[in-house]
């Protein structure tokens, strides 16, 4: 189901030096960015991803190349990029039998993403593969039955809405009404446990000690 908001996943890129040195800070940056896109299930993946791209500059390239990392969505797919100067020398992918010490690298990344190939421009080649996300859509989440379900009631309370003017209609004001119609729905929640009896007060703490929990072992936190 799609984010009652939407997440905006805006494209971006990297230049850099190709350095092994480099690769260490490459796998931060992407876990930083997928994590603002809500994309924790397939860090671990892009991350070994970009890791070989680079190292694959550096071995058939050369150290000290410069390169550029890009990385958006295609569709729901995540597609990862590198750009580097040389159309002359190509990813090779070997055989997992093979007794050749070079290749295993493209091996990996055929074996862990979706799709991979390669592009020759006029003044680069770009190697990419791309990761499936798991997203209905672009803009959707990846929250579990949860999210899903929290989706379905904003839906509910956003439908009681003043419809918005069409010149109004960005992201940040969409981000505000879906906030407004969460805090709503918490609050309703709320007085029908007031209602019925129950502590509201002790009903909201134990929700935020289930919720940083969650988000805890979601992130490989200790709870």
């Amino acid at each position: 189901m799609d984010c009652f908001a939407g997440l905006l996943r805006k494209p971006w890129d990297l230049s850099f030096v190709a350095e092994p040195e480099k690769i260490a800070g490459l796998r931060r940056i992407m876990r930083l960015r997928l994590g603002l896109w809500g994309l924790h299930e397939v860090i671990d993946a892009a991350q070994i991803c970009v890791s070989e791209l680079t190292s694959n500059v550096i071995t058939h390239v050369g150290v000290g190349t410069p390169t550029t990392l890009a990385v958006s969505m295609s569709g729901t797919h995540l597609r990862i990029e590198v750009h580097d100067p040389d159309t002359r020398a190509l990813p090779t992918l070997i055989a997992a039998n093979s007794d050749s010490e070079t290749g295993r690298g493209m091996a990996l990344v055929d074996a862990i993403a979706d799709r991979w190939g390669v592009e020759l421009l006029a003044d680069r080649k770009v190697t990419w593969c791309e990761l499936e996300t798991g997203l209905a859509s672009a803009a959707g989440h990846c929250g579990g039955t949860r999210v899903t379900r929290v989706e379905a009631m904003l839906r509910l309370y956003g439908n009681g809405m003043p419809v918005l003017p069409q010149t109004a209609r960005s992201r940040t004001l969409m981000v505000t009404v879906a906030e407004e119609a969460a805090i709503d729905m918490i609050a309703d929640l709320l007085h029908w446990l007031r209602a019925h009896g129950c502590d509201a007060d002790e009903a909201l703490d134990r929700a935020q000690i289930h919720f940083e929990a969650e988000a805890a072992e979601g992130e490989g936190l200790p709870a």
